[in-house]
């Protein structure tokens, strides 16, 4: 089929390439643009979306799978549509299967992978310049196959307008429905820091605010350098009265679009007119999910929701004849933003710290910025980065979280205290902190208030296997040892791989004389946890006390495979070994144990004794 469609290349102030020059261009501004962050690290929503993605696997590919099933697809198409073989069922399938897969990435809970989805279906529709109707044609009509003529009724059909905006209704439809089941049949809940213009006081201030957000969003359409990974938590403030100069910029937003419309509408040149109508369709429309006129958003500005827009905006340039100067400067001036901002997004230190001088009102911006030096272990400075997050949001329970942790890690225990107790004042089902909470106040032997905060912990989130270790901690403090090994039995069964909690079971029994539980304890933990020189260790105390020296021994030399540097793991073989008779194994390994802590308790005193040992066997012999 030939294609009608405007000529936009004499429009664009650059030389005419090629078709294989042209493409080579693109990829080097492309390799350009994005060179900088080739091997940078999953940095922000990565972490959610990639690292801790347990369908990773699955799901969390789909934008490579989009991205191969796209270029599939041009090459198909090109085959299938474009001068190649007309009957090519093949090609045709290959285009379906990547908008399926496209369709998958789009119903993906994970928003980056959503937009993704989108971006890959846009490029098949719209770089391959798919033609919806020509594609259903070719699925469901086979005119050489089953000899249906032009003019039957099912060609006049499916030529039709209404066919195809009832098939791209219809898909639209379904793929709406689908997101909506995935999203629990309703809409999500967003509070005032995500949307501060939604809640804003009457109609008047929200409409002004939410046009001030259009003008934010087409500024960085035009000129992108105010760029941050998050916008919300007072980034931009509000509008508040008539009188703020920043309503002049909304007046400048809509006075360009009703220009930008009247030359669409009135222009005498017909091929401006289509390209201009065509432009804002592409820059608008995308645009309106995100715009808050039908529900509200949750967020203030979003650079992924202008992705789509962004070739709107793109036509609409390539009419700018009169600022070819301009807009090659445009053009350059991007090409180094999107250089610099690649740079900025390799690690999550260099991106979080961008946002400092964008964003200076942003408390989440502090807050990472402080978890990202506290996670490298500058805690120092985290603490008055956390510290500034809850000066700027005074109800910022996440912070105040972290903030606690690290003063608890401190021992600064009192003021811990108070921003734990805060925190889940403002947000009772606050579980971590309702953990941290109790893990404070068993610290400052406020027993009774820390039993307390665990259970509300567990009570708001059921599944809390590192809470009911601590509360195990706990009941092992006041020496109600049932009570403890049930907590920690609880842990285990909530997360297998528990170590912490099944170490803590071995020891305890141990400790209290149940030395057969203790070893049938630490064999279970060992299948689950083969390679834990800890249980090990353990395990090994436990045979070795019960005399079963040749098991113990296999263990405490396992553990050491695995951690050679462990001193206290040499000293207890060695005295193994001392009990056992093998007093030459029993004095090499007291020396490696001394060589590795000399200041073991009790390792020199066991030391001394086998030395004394050895002479008198040594007096005797002579």
């Amino acid at each position: 089929m030939v294609h009608s469609e405007p000529y936009w290349d004499h429009h664009v102030p650059l030389p005419k390439l090629g078709s294989v020059h042209s493409r080579l261009f693109v990829a080097l501004v492309a390799l350009v643009c994005f060179i900088n962050s080739y091997d940078g690290d999953f940095v922000f929503d990565d972490s959610e979306a990639i690292i801790n993605n347990k369908v990773a696997g699955i799901v969390g590919r789909a934008d490579l799978l989009c991205a191969l099933f796209f270029q599939l697809s041009f090459l198909s198409y090109c085959r299938a549509f474009q001068g190649g073989d007309k009957s090519d069922s093949f090609s045709v399938s290959w285009i379906v299967i990547s908008l399926l897969l496209c369709a998958v990435a789009m119903l993906c809970k994970e928003q980056g992978i959503t937009v993704l989805g989108v971006n890959a279906a846009f490029d098949i529709l719209m770089i391959c310049n798919l033609n919806i109707y020509e594609l259903t044609h070719r699925l469901l009509v086979r005119r050489k196959a089953v000899g249906v003529s032009v003019s039957s009724p099912l060609m006049l059909l499916l030529k039709g307008l209404l066919v195809r905006l009832a098939l791209l209704l219809f898909g639209g439809s379904l793929l709406l429905y689908a997101r909506w089941r995935i999203m629990g049949t309703g809409p999500p809940a967003f509070t005032e820091v995500d949307n501060p213009a939604s809640f804003a006081e009457n109609v008047f201030l929200r409409i002004v605010n939410y046009n001030y957000y259009y003008s934010l969003n087409a500024w960085l359409l035009l000129c992108p350098w105010w760029l941050c990974f998050d916008w919300s938590m007072g980034c931009v403030p509000l509008i508040k009265s008539a009188s703020d100069w920043r309503i002049v910029w909304l007046l400048l937003l809509w006075a360009c679009l009703i220009g930008l419309i009247r030359q669409a509408l009135c222009s005498p040149d017909s091929s401006k007119r289509r390209t201009l109508t065509f432009g804002l369709v592409l820059l608008v429309i995308p645009f309106i999910p995100a715009s808050n006129l039908f529900f509200r958003v949750g967020f203030v500005i979003a650079e992924r929701v202008l992705y789509l827009s962004t070739a709107g905006f793109c036509l609409i340039l390539a009419y700018a004849k009169l600022l070819q100067a301009a807009m090659l400067a445009l053009l350059g001036m991007n090409v180094v933003r999107c250089a610099l901002r690649s740079q900025q997004w390799r690690t999550e230190q260099s991106l979080f710290t961008s946002a400092l001088s964008v964003c200076p009102l942003n408390a989440k911006v502090h807050y990472n910025v402080g978890k990202n030096l506290a996670d490298r272990g500058n805690q120092s400075a985290a603490i008055r980065y956390y510290r500034e997050a809850v000066r700027l949001h005074p109800k910022y329970v996440h912070a105040m979280n972290n903030l606690g942790n690290i003063l608890k890690e401190r021992n600064e225990l009192q003021e811990a205290e108070e921003l734990l107790s805060t925190a889940v004042y403002i947000q009772p089902d606050f579980a971590a902190a309702w953990m941290n909470l109790g893990i404070v106040q068993n610290s400052l032997k406020k027993f009774e208030e820390a039993e307390q905060s665990y259970w509300n912990a567990i009570k708001f989130r059921k599944k809390y296997p590192d809470c009911y270790y601590n509360l195990g901690r706990l009941y092992a403090d006041l020496n109600r040892h049932v009570d403890a090994l049930n907590a920690w039995r609880n842990a285990t069964m909530l997360k297998p791989d528990h170590s912490l909690a099944w170490n803590n079971m071995v020891i305890l029994l141990d400790n209290t004389g149940n030395l057969a539980q203790a070893e049938l304890i630490g064999k279970e933990a060992l299948k689950i946890l083969p390679k834990d020189h800890t249980i090990m260790f353990s395990l090994a105390n436990v045979l070795g006390k019960q005399q079963k020296y040749k098991e113990s021994e296999g263990f405490f030399l396992n553990a050491l495979k695995i951690n050679p540097n462990a001193a206290s793991c040499h000293g207890n073989l060695a005295v193994l070994y001392h009990r056992w008779g093998k007093l030459d194994f029993a004095k090499k390994h007291y020396e490696l144990s001394l060589k590795l802590d000399p200041s073991a308790p009790g390792t020199n005193e066991n030391y001394n004794m086998l030395k004394r040992k050895l002479e008198q066997r040594q007096k005797t012999a002579g």
